[in-house]
């Protein structure tokens, strides 16, 4: 079973892995830093807004698929999917701004706010009333002949 929701925010959410990396080497060649942040401020918050992303991102997307895969409402799943992914540009973005402001503020908080959600949805597919056993159908393989 395709699940396109999740394939298109983990699309997005691989670009925007990317993009949160690259901004990092420019502030490595400069500092001539092959590991750490050579004491570069400025490396720093680049390396922990690549890092904080890596650290929410698997969570979002697990939840996401299986979320999707439980049949629930496409709609609230691209909500919660874009609203992700902007949280993580607008964070990443306020990273190197002097704190505090309101895009890293922002996006930390809807980041919160999505992951929380998210939780809550799939424990309300598992447990709730609508928990009902539910059946995969397998299509039938045809011999080639």
């Amino acid at each position: 079973m395709l699940l396109p929701i999740t394939l298109t925010i983990a699309a997005a959410c691989a670009a925007l892995n990317l993009w949160l990396a690259l901004r990092i080497v420019p502030g490595r060649m400069k500092g001539k830093v092959l590991l750490g942040d050579g004491g570069s401020e400025a490396l720093l918050a680049l390396q922990r807004a690549h890092a904080n992303f890596t650290e929410y991102a698997p969570f979002v997307l697990v939840l996401l698929a299986l979320i999707e895969l439980a049949g629930a409402s496409p709609a609230w799943l691209w909500v919660a999917g874009v609203a992700f992914v902007l949280a993580r540009v607008a964070h990443g973005l306020g990273m190197v701004r002097p704190a505090p402001n309101p895009l890293r503020a922002g996006g930390a908080l809807l980041t919160w706010a999505v992951l929380a959600l998210l939780a809550g949805w799939a424990l309300a597919l598992a447990y709730g009333a609508e928990a009902a056993p539910r059946t995969i159908e397998l299509a039938p393989v045809s011999a080639a002949g």
